[in-house]
């Protein structure tokens, strides 16, 4: 079992229903100016704080043990469950600095319901929503600090839940640990690229009908690695999968949902048969869409009708969508049978528009009309 948590304690609850995270801090947290080094150029997903949340589940004592503690490694039983049965799931989710020097989280209870949904999927126990929230509230108060001051600056954040029963044997675990670690970064993708350029996978595929491509775990992103080692070596920054049955219908990128921009002005993305990831930024750029009056199709799209669109010029546009990589044009498509460029190749108007209404949002520039930002400090 994993060893470096401490004695077991029912969370404390606030007077108005909130979960009290006790707060253990680090003895040896970073020196500001080497924080203030790391953060002037933190790339992504490189630089992490110095704090994580912890609560752990066993089936005596349910949810208990909720902490904030010093970022350090586990110390786990070479038996543990996620080792061998890959009981896992996590979420990614950032932080925002507002520009009166607050703090505000995005949707946090989107990821909460998804990480439940993620859990079910997993034949996990479910960390209730609640917890889920607090504990990535919690996160952003000890660490706002660490949110860097730069053009696309935030704190990603990412929340995970691993099977951690000492048990050699196919079954749920019974004994799980729940953590959020806090990372500062920059843009997802670098160099000065005005879009990105993928690489079509027709050998390999994501997910499959009845499979997990639905659910956040660590076993879909595992199985693309190999199609976006393929894409690198094509010159590509990243791949697009197709449907596991036709090999023919556009799913998602390796970590990112996918829209497309016509020239009547709709926008069209693949609808959620269960082997799509549910995107939250997915779901927030159909509805300020819908709110800037476009038209939003959720329909499946055939990759040879979209290099025939693209060939005819009836497709504009094509931006990927993410929590990392929040907003990113699409300008060339590469696959066996040839390239094909879409519009300009570089980004389009209306991709424009909802990145920079979307960020507006987040960052705290525009009405959140929404409810959408969950303002921590």
């Amino acid at each position: 079992m994993l060893q470096n948590l401490s004695r077991a304690a029912e969370p404390e609850i606030a007077a108005d229903g909130t979960p009290i995270f006790a707060v253990e801090p680090s003895a040896t947290p970073l020196a500001v100016n080497e924080r203030s080094a790391l953060l002037a150029n933190p790339g992504f997903g490189r630089v992490f704080t110095d704090h994580m949340a912890t609560i752990r589940y066993n089936e005596a004592q349910g949810w208990h043990d909720a902490k904030i503690v010093a970022r350090a490694p586990f110390q786990m039983d070479s038996a543990s469950a996620v080792l061998h049965y890959a009981q896992e799931i996590f979420e990614g989710m950032k932080a925002y600095r507002l520009p009166d020097g607050g703090a505000a989280l995005f949707r946090p209870q989107a990821n909460a319901a998804r990480f439940r949904s993620s859990a079910e999927r997993m034949a996990m126990v479910p960390l209730p929503d609640d917890l889920f929230v607090e504990s990535v509230r919690a996160i952003v108060r000890q660490e706002a600090d660490w949110i860097p001051d730069i053009d696309g600056g935030a704190l990603y954040l990412r929340p995970f839940m691993i099977a951690s029963e000492v048990f050699l044997g196919v079954k749920p675990s019974t004994e799980y640990l729940y953590a959020v670690i806090a990372s500062s970064v920059g843009a997802y993708f670098k160099g000065d690229a005005p879009a990105v350029t993928l690489w079509v996978s027709q050998d390999y595929t994501r997910a499959a009908p009845g499979g997990t491509g639905a659910a956040k775990c660590g076993g879909n992103y595992a199985s693309s690695l190999i199609a976006q080692a393929e894409a690198t070596r094509q010159g590509c920054d990243q791949v697009l999968f197709l449907d596991a049955v036709e090999r023919r219908w556009i799913e998602e990128l390796g970590g990112m949902n996918i829209f497309f921009v016509f020239d009547d002005g709709s926008i069209a993305t693949p609808p959620l048969t269960g082997t799509i990831l549910p995107g939250i930024t997915r779901d927030s750029l159909i509805t300020l869409a819908r709110d800037m009056g476009l038209t939003v199709r959720e329909e499946p799209y055939a990759i040879d009708q979209c290099r025939a669109d693209a060939e005819s010029g009836r497709l504009l546009e094509a931006f990927a969508c993410g929590t990392a990589a929040v907003v990113t044009p699409i300008g060339t498509m590469k696959m066996k049978g040839g390239d094909f460029r879409i519009g300009s190749g570089g980004p389009g108007q209306t991709t424009g528009r909802l990145r920079q209404a979307l960020i507006d949002i987040q960052r705290g520039h525009a009405p959140d009309t929404h409810g959408w930002l969950d303002r921590v400090i």
